[in-house]
């Protein structure tokens, strides 16, 4: 059994315990991260919402992203990461949001945000955390470890609870 169905199963499992919700908002892992989740069979009973936002239009207008925040920071930062994982959590009225969004390559890197230069941010109703993440690999690895770390640091927070 591969290290992402573990942490899916685990998840599940306390998200059922727990009786609370998950929404994702993704850019770079387009998808993945829900994927990942609703690996799980019955993972409905959990599992509210998953928005690929790639693009800032959709950041904006389904996410609720501030605007200002994309232009102050750029889409890959921790601020636009919160506010990502705040507006899906809001939008799926959900108890926890999730997000992904970064560089995964192999172009579009800069000296400031190189490839591999990733954000996951939390959100619940009394705090949103991020997660700074600097990956190394092909454009697949980078989005693939980019999933497993968004699971750990969100099973991290679950078990805070």
């Amino acid at each position: 059994m591969d290290e992402k169905f573990m942490l899916s199963k685990e998840i599940g499992k306390l998200l059922l315990k727990q009786n609370k919700t998950i929404a994702v908002a993704e850019s770079c892992t387009g998808g993945m991260l829900a994927s990942a989740i609703t690996d799980v069979p019955g993972s409905s009973a959990y599992f509210g919402y998953g928005v690929v936002s790639y693009s800032n239009k959709a950041k904006i207008e389904i996410l609720g992203v501030n605007e200002s925040s994309l232009f102050q920071y750029g889409a890959v930062s921790k601020e636009v990461a919160m506010e990502m994982a705040e507006g899906v959590r809001k939008l799926a009225d959900s108890h926890y949001g999730l997000s992904t969004t970064g560089i995964a390559g192999p172009g579009g890197g800069t000296s400031t945000k190189p490839v591999g230069l990733v954000f996951v941010g939390f959100s619940s109703a009394d705090k949103n955390l991020w997660m700074r993440l600097n990956l190394k690999g092909s454009r697949h690895e980078i989005r693939y470890q980019t999933v497993l770390e968004a699971m750990r640091f969100f099973l991290n927070e679950l078990l805070k609870d």
